[in-house]
């Protein structure tokens, strides 16, 4: 079982662990597992254990108010050798190319900054072309379970470092599968991001227009906490941007199920998909609808048969052309061998995409998630040495549309297959729709025996922050957290940042004849009180959509806060409390329903 985010914390706050004992016990798993090959470089031990011991130091001199300081403090972490860490070399699994950088790729820096330990750069497919594992010159990286099979790429060593507990969390990349065909075959949580979500400078580009960092753990919830902390526009970065991020479904999720999944014929990985979504079937919250997934799919043949193809020769393009025994031979074939393409190709291929980008934009309007098999097979690495372009060309079948289409991605590991291999699922949704993601696939993990309960609750109340102009609205009523009709403030990405009373000039009122019950709130001028309030901040895009959903008497309008401030917030006409019952002298809506519940 992974290593937890939430448990180690937990256990550092008691005073039962530090982070030089989480750092040797890492290292004695390494030691144990014997996979060098999920490694191209580490700080010599005797340096990392220098550095737990000062934040060992730290520990105990700052005590826990260090802890919710430093949300990833004394967390060992491993990175992906494409993502530059300042003064270690960058590989990019091609000795050849490789660099030490000045400065660390901003997704460090804020790990880092976190109070998580740099601990090494693990192996992948060289220059992240590959979703197998087995193309690089540092070693084929086997499979954390069974060392004949894939462990998937490109993002091969960092999937298989947290699957074998060598550390806590690690960095990826993803451009056609490489954050998510790895989790699902070493049985962790691989989340990509939406695109610009995180920024990719410091990053080898793969296809710069379609890369992101991503993250393997294990549990939803400690990928979600990574991201908290790596997500952010920067200046720096022309790829970076804020993405408008949608709310946790606060309902039943409409989740949409391949009409016709294919397997290659895989006839365990089929069986472990089908088992895995009759299990979710049980859970009453979710409805399913098949989905025709042909057109997302001849997007994906765009990614090699289509001009994306030249993205990756501006990485590698110098390396091909001086040193071309230094790139790995399927490598060079994939990229070398591709046609050139023209202008026009580019024109009409983007054409194209706005067609497949506008037909997925549509999807996501029936449905809100979509549910695919990670992977439709899990090949041998002697399979992949036979035919290493077709077998690599199979795994991605799920995973090469989405950052094409601009959509975000979590894999999480679904119920076993029938050789004890893992087997994976992954949900999809439109871009900013990450928080939704994690919020659903948090509650999926406990209907999957295989992937253990989440151990943090609430994953839906830990939004990343507003990265986008907001407004805030006062509640009085139905709205209020726990109330029937709360779930439409979740639902526009609404938080609640007070509770708190009115200026004492109002009046509450119980509306007759309302389904669910309401209060009506109107400012008088004579004789008024406080009355209690909620606060919502929530996305001004999502404020109109909030109108909308209000009936009449209600509405929306300015009201006084206790302190001063003025907000938008809920009126009522003031006709409809005529004949109504004053119940201001309760103080607010809950009180009211407290004094009035059936004994």
């Amino acid at each position: 079982m992974p290593l937890r985010v939430a448990e180690l914390r937990a256990a550092m706050r008691r005073g039962a662990l530090t982070p030089s004992a989480l750092l040797r016990r890492l290292l004695a798993a390494r030691d144990r597992a014997d996979r060098p090959e999920v490694w191209i470089s580490q700080p010599p031990d005797p340096v990392l254990l220098a550095q737990a011991q000062a934040f060992d130091a730290l520990l105990a001199r700052e005590g826990p108010a260090l802890l919710d300081r430093l949300p990833l403090f004394g967390l060992p972490f491993a990175v992906k050798d494409n993502i530059d860490v300042a003064g270690e070399p960058t590989t990019a699994a091609c000795p050849a190319f490789a660099y030490r950088p000045e400065r660390s790729a901003p997704a460090v820096e804020r790990l880092l900054a976190a109070g998580a330990l740099y601990l090494g750069k693990t192996n992948l497919d060289q220059f992240a072309t590959g979703l197998v594992g087995t193309r690089s010159p540092y070693g084929v990286v086997r499979n954390a379970i069974d060392p004949d099979y894939l462990s998937g790429g490109s993002s091969s060593g960092s999937a298989v470092a947290v699957a074998l507990d060598l550390a806590v969390f690690a960095l990826g990349t993803d451009t056609a599968g490489s954050g998510r065909v790895p989790a699902g075959f070493n049985g962790v949580v691989g989340l990509k991001p939406s695109l610009g979500l995180v920024s990719t400078r410091g990053v080898v580009p793969a296809c710069r227009s379609l890369d992101c960092v991503s993250i393997f753990a294990g549990s939803v919830t400690d990928a979600w906490s990574v991201l908290a902390v790596i997500a952010g526009v920067d200046a720096e970065d022309s790829r970076s941007r804020a993405v408008p991020m949608l709310a946790p479904l606060a309902r039943a999720a409409r989740i949409g199920l391949a009409a016709e999944p294919v397997f290659f014929g895989d006839s365990l990985a089929e069986t472990a998909y089908d088992a895995t979504v009759e299990a979710l079937r049980r859970e009453p919250a979710l409805s399913f609808t098949a989905v025709d997934l042909t057109p997302l799919t001849a997007a994906a043949e765009l990614l090699y048969a289509g001009p994306w193809i030249a993205e990756r020769r501006i990485a590698v393009g110098e390396m091909l052309a001086t040193q071309p025994d230094a790139v790995d031979p399927t490598v060079r074939a994939v990229i070398a061998a591709a046609p050139p393409f023209s202008a026009e190709d580019l024109f009409r291929a983007e054409d194209r995409m706005r067609g497949y980008r506008a037909h997925a934009a549509r999807l996501f309007e029936r449905i809100d998630v979509l549910l695919v098999p990670t992977a439709p097979c899990h090949p041998r690495i002697a399979d992949v040495q036979a035919e290493p372009v077709a077998r690599n060309s199979e795994l991605g079948w799920y995973t090469n549309f989405v950052n094409l289409l601009d959509l975000a991605a979590l894999a999480i590991p679904g119920l076993p297959r029938g050789d004890g291999l893992p087997s994976g699922i992954t949900l999809i949704g439109p871009a900013g729709s990450d928080h939704r993601l994690a919020a659903l696939a948090a509650r999926l993990q406990p209907l999957l025996s295989s992937a253990g309960a989440e151990t943090a609750p609430g994953l839906a109340a830990l939004p990343l922050p507003f990265n986008e102009p907001t407004i805030a609205v006062a509640v009085v009523g139905a709205h209020l957290e726990g109330q029937p009709l709360n779930w439409q403030l979740i639902e526009c990405g609404a938080r609640c940042t007070a509770r708190t009373h009115t200026a004492a000039h109002y009046r509450l009122y119980a509306l007759a004849n309302m389904t669910p019950a309401k209060p009506g709130l109107v400012r008088v001028a004579g004789q008024g009180a406080a009355i209690e309030v909620e606060v919502w901040e929530m996305p001004q895009r999502q404020f109109g959509r909030l109108m909308a959903q209000v009936g009449a008497p209600l509405g929306i309008g300015t009201l006084e806060l206790a302190d001063g401030r003025t907000v938008k917030g809920f009126i009522c006409e003031p006709i409809a409390v005529v004949g109504a019952v004053d119940i201001t002298h309760h103080g607010g809506w809950r009180h009211y329903l407290a004094a009035n519940r059936p004994a």
